[in-house]
Protein backbone atom coordinates (compact mmCIF):
# COMPACT_ATOMS: atom_id res chain seq x y z
CA UNK A 1 0.00 0.00 0.00
CA UNK A 2 2.81 2.49 0.97
CA UNK A 3 4.09 1.83 -1.96
CA UNK A 4 1.51 2.06 -4.41
CA UNK A 5 1.10 5.28 -2.96
CA UNK A 6 5.08 6.42 -3.14
CA UNK A 7 4.35 5.19 -6.94
CA UNK A 8 1.13 6.66 -7.60
CA UNK A 9 2.87 9.98 -5.83
CA UNK A 10 6.07 10.26 -7.96
CA UNK A 11 3.88 9.80 -11.02
CA UNK A 12 1.95 12.57 -10.15
CA UNK A 13 5.02 14.96 -9.66
CA UNK A 14 6.36 13.49 -13.19
CA UNK A 15 2.95 14.21 -14.87
CA UNK A 16 2.66 17.70 -13.14
CA UNK A 17 5.95 18.62 -14.55
CA UNK A 18 5.49 17.61 -17.94
CA UNK A 19 2.40 19.43 -18.67
CA UNK A 20 4.71 23.10 -18.33
CA UNK A 21 6.40 21.54 -21.56
CA UNK A 22 3.71 22.97 -23.50
CA UNK A 23 5.35 26.19 -22.23
CA UNK A 24 8.88 25.49 -23.41
CA UNK A 25 11.32 28.08 -24.99
CA UNK A 26 13.90 25.59 -25.04
CA UNK A 27 14.95 21.94 -24.66
CA UNK A 28 18.39 20.25 -24.19
CA UNK A 29 19.25 16.90 -23.65
CA UNK A 30 22.68 15.83 -21.35
CA UNK A 31 24.66 13.05 -21.10
CA UNK A 32 27.37 12.84 -18.15
CA UNK A 33 29.36 10.41 -16.06
CA UNK A 34 31.84 10.88 -13.10
CA UNK A 35 31.66 8.70 -9.25
CA UNK A 36 29.12 8.71 -6.79
CA UNK A 37 30.77 8.66 -2.82
CA UNK A 38 27.40 6.80 0.00
CA UNK A 39 28.48 7.01 3.69
CA UNK A 40 27.73 4.09 6.05
CA UNK A 41 23.73 3.51 6.62
CA UNK A 42 22.01 1.34 9.03
CA UNK A 43 20.61 -1.96 7.15
CA UNK A 44 16.98 -4.25 8.81
CA UNK A 45 16.39 -7.46 7.51
CA UNK A 46 13.22 -8.90 8.72
CA UNK A 47 13.19 -12.82 8.17
CA UNK A 48 9.82 -14.49 6.52
CA UNK A 49 9.01 -15.36 9.74
CA UNK A 50 9.17 -12.22 10.97
CA UNK A 51 12.29 -12.02 12.80
CA UNK A 52 14.01 -8.79 12.94
CA UNK A 53 17.68 -8.18 12.79
CA UNK A 54 19.93 -4.80 12.74
CA UNK A 55 23.24 -4.37 10.90
CA UNK A 56 24.48 -0.44 11.80
CA UNK A 57 27.34 1.17 10.25
CA UNK A 58 27.55 -0.92 7.07
CA UNK A 59 29.89 0.89 4.75
CA UNK A 60 29.41 1.07 0.89
CA UNK A 61 31.76 1.29 -1.99
CA UNK A 62 30.50 3.52 -4.76
CA UNK A 63 32.72 1.57 -7.65
CA UNK A 64 31.91 3.86 -10.16
CA UNK A 65 34.64 3.29 -12.59
CA UNK A 66 33.47 -0.47 -12.70
CA UNK A 67 31.35 -1.92 -14.86
CA UNK A 68 28.55 -0.72 -14.87
CA UNK A 69 30.14 2.68 -14.61
CA UNK A 70 28.21 5.43 -13.01
CA UNK A 71 26.19 7.36 -15.89
CA UNK A 72 23.12 9.45 -16.57
CA UNK A 73 21.08 10.84 -19.34
CA UNK A 74 18.53 14.26 -18.27
CA UNK A 75 16.00 16.47 -20.69
CA UNK A 76 15.63 19.72 -19.79
CA UNK A 77 12.87 22.23 -20.65
CA UNK A 78 13.53 25.85 -19.57
CA UNK A 79 10.31 27.96 -19.68
CA UNK A 80 8.77 30.50 -22.67
CA UNK A 81 7.74 32.89 -19.64
CA UNK A 82 10.37 32.17 -17.06
CA UNK A 83 13.39 31.44 -19.07
CA UNK A 84 15.88 30.69 -15.97
CA UNK A 85 13.27 28.21 -14.44
CA UNK A 86 13.59 25.00 -15.77
CA UNK A 87 11.59 21.55 -15.17
CA UNK A 88 14.38 18.33 -15.33
CA UNK A 89 13.95 14.46 -16.07
CA UNK A 90 16.74 12.89 -14.39
CA UNK A 91 17.90 9.50 -14.33
CA UNK A 92 20.80 8.67 -13.03
CA UNK A 93 22.47 4.54 -12.84
CA UNK A 94 24.87 4.87 -9.73
CA UNK A 95 26.24 1.77 -7.46
CA UNK A 96 26.84 0.55 -3.98
CA UNK A 97 28.29 -2.21 -2.80
CA UNK A 98 28.81 -3.04 0.73
CA UNK A 99 32.51 -3.10 2.34
CA UNK A 100 33.20 -5.04 4.02
CA UNK A 101 30.02 -7.53 3.37
CA UNK A 102 28.23 -7.69 7.09
CA UNK A 103 28.28 -10.85 9.15
CA UNK A 104 25.25 -13.55 7.96
CA UNK A 105 25.76 -12.37 4.17
CA UNK A 106 27.61 -13.48 1.15
CA UNK A 107 26.51 -10.86 -0.89
CA UNK A 108 24.90 -7.82 -0.24
CA UNK A 109 24.83 -5.00 -2.98
CA UNK A 110 23.09 -2.93 -6.14
CA UNK A 111 25.73 -3.24 -8.27
CA UNK A 112 23.28 -3.08 -12.09
CA UNK A 113 22.05 -0.03 -10.29
CA UNK A 114 20.93 2.34 -7.61
CA UNK A 115 19.03 3.65 -9.88
CA UNK A 116 17.23 7.20 -9.58
CA UNK A 117 14.56 8.65 -11.97
CA UNK A 118 13.30 12.09 -10.79
CA UNK A 119 11.34 14.87 -11.75
CA UNK A 120 13.23 18.35 -11.41
CA UNK A 121 12.42 22.18 -11.13
CA UNK A 122 15.96 24.34 -11.77
CA UNK A 123 16.94 27.65 -11.82
CA UNK A 124 19.58 28.95 -14.02
CA UNK A 125 21.37 32.61 -13.83
CA UNK A 126 22.74 32.94 -17.64
CA UNK A 127 26.19 35.18 -17.82
CA UNK A 128 27.56 37.09 -20.93
CA UNK A 129 30.47 35.26 -20.96
CA UNK A 130 29.23 32.17 -21.73
CA UNK A 131 29.11 30.51 -18.04
CA UNK A 132 25.60 29.18 -16.75
CA UNK A 133 25.62 28.63 -12.89
CA UNK A 134 22.49 26.49 -11.66
CA UNK A 135 20.89 24.71 -8.84
CA UNK A 136 17.98 22.52 -8.54
CA UNK A 137 15.55 19.76 -6.51
CA UNK A 138 13.82 16.81 -7.68
CA UNK A 139 11.65 14.21 -6.17
CA UNK A 140 11.01 10.66 -7.97
CA UNK A 141 11.69 6.93 -7.14
CA UNK A 142 14.29 4.93 -6.16
CA UNK A 143 14.88 1.71 -8.49
CA UNK A 144 17.84 -0.53 -7.07
CA UNK A 145 19.07 -4.10 -8.56
CA UNK A 146 18.52 -5.58 -5.31
CA UNK A 147 21.54 -8.21 -5.06
CA UNK A 148 21.25 -10.02 -1.43
CA UNK A 149 22.53 -13.67 -0.75
CA UNK A 150 22.42 -14.93 2.69
CA UNK A 151 24.74 -17.28 4.08
CA UNK A 152 23.42 -21.02 3.68
CA UNK A 153 19.92 -19.07 2.38
CA UNK A 154 17.94 -17.74 0.09
CA UNK A 155 19.53 -14.60 -3.14
CA UNK A 156 17.15 -11.93 -4.02
CA UNK A 157 18.39 -10.83 -7.64
CA UNK A 158 16.11 -8.72 -9.22
CA UNK A 159 14.77 -4.74 -9.75
CA UNK A 160 12.50 -3.38 -7.68
CA UNK A 161 10.84 0.06 -7.04
CA UNK A 162 11.71 0.29 -3.28
CA UNK A 163 10.63 3.96 -2.20
CA UNK A 164 10.86 7.38 -3.13
CA UNK A 165 13.53 9.53 -3.78
CA UNK A 166 14.76 12.93 -3.53
CA UNK A 167 17.92 14.66 -4.28
CA UNK A 168 19.53 18.69 -4.77
CA UNK A 169 21.59 19.48 -7.50
CA UNK A 170 24.46 22.72 -7.90
CA UNK A 171 26.51 23.12 -10.88
CA UNK A 172 27.68 25.14 -13.92
CA UNK A 173 27.05 25.20 -17.90
CA UNK A 174 29.72 26.32 -20.38
CA UNK A 175 28.72 26.70 -23.78
CA UNK A 176 31.03 25.85 -26.41
CA UNK A 177 28.85 26.88 -29.64
CA UNK A 178 25.04 27.40 -29.82
CA UNK A 179 24.25 23.92 -29.33
CA UNK A 180 27.00 22.44 -26.96
CA UNK A 181 28.10 23.14 -23.87
CA UNK A 182 29.92 21.28 -20.81
CA UNK A 183 28.87 20.93 -16.47
CA UNK A 184 30.32 20.04 -13.81
CA UNK A 185 27.78 19.37 -11.20
CA UNK A 186 27.31 18.53 -7.45
CA UNK A 187 24.61 16.22 -6.94
CA UNK A 188 23.08 14.63 -3.86
CA UNK A 189 20.86 11.81 -3.91
CA UNK A 190 18.76 10.21 -0.90
CA UNK A 191 17.15 6.88 -1.99
CA UNK A 192 14.46 4.93 0.01
CA UNK A 193 15.33 0.96 0.09
CA UNK A 194 12.17 -1.30 1.44
CA UNK A 195 13.06 -4.18 -1.00
CA UNK A 196 10.66 -7.69 -0.69
CA UNK A 197 13.40 -10.77 -0.01
CA UNK A 198 13.29 -14.38 -2.52
CA UNK A 199 11.26 -16.90 -0.20
CA UNK A 200 9.73 -13.91 2.13
CA UNK A 201 11.26 -11.32 3.99
CA UNK A 202 12.35 -7.65 3.68
CA UNK A 203 15.76 -5.36 3.77
CA UNK A 204 15.59 -1.72 4.56
CA UNK A 205 18.18 0.74 4.60
CA UNK A 206 19.27 4.42 3.31
CA UNK A 207 21.27 5.04 0.71
CA UNK A 208 22.57 8.84 0.63
CA UNK A 209 24.70 9.21 -2.88
CA UNK A 210 26.94 11.90 -3.26
CA UNK A 211 27.85 12.44 -6.84
CA UNK A 212 30.68 14.30 -8.63
CA UNK A 213 29.58 15.43 -12.31
CA UNK A 214 31.08 15.97 -15.70
CA UNK A 215 28.88 16.06 -18.65
CA UNK A 216 27.82 17.67 -22.22
CA UNK A 217 24.83 19.19 -23.30
CA UNK A 218 22.90 19.19 -26.40
CA UNK A 219 20.52 22.08 -27.27
CA UNK A 220 17.70 20.56 -29.24
CA UNK A 221 15.65 24.14 -30.13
Amino acid sequence: MIKTLIIGAAALVASTALTTVAAQAEATISVYGGANFSPHSTVKTRSAAGQPLTRRNVGWDGASFEMPPYYGVRATWWLEQMPSVGIAIDFTHAKVIADPVPAGFTKLEFTDGINFLTANALYRHQMDNGFTPYAGIGLGLAIPHVEVDFAGGNSTSEYQVTGFAAQALVGVDYKLTDNWSLFVEGKSTYGQVDADLTGGGSLETNIISNQVIFGVTYKLF
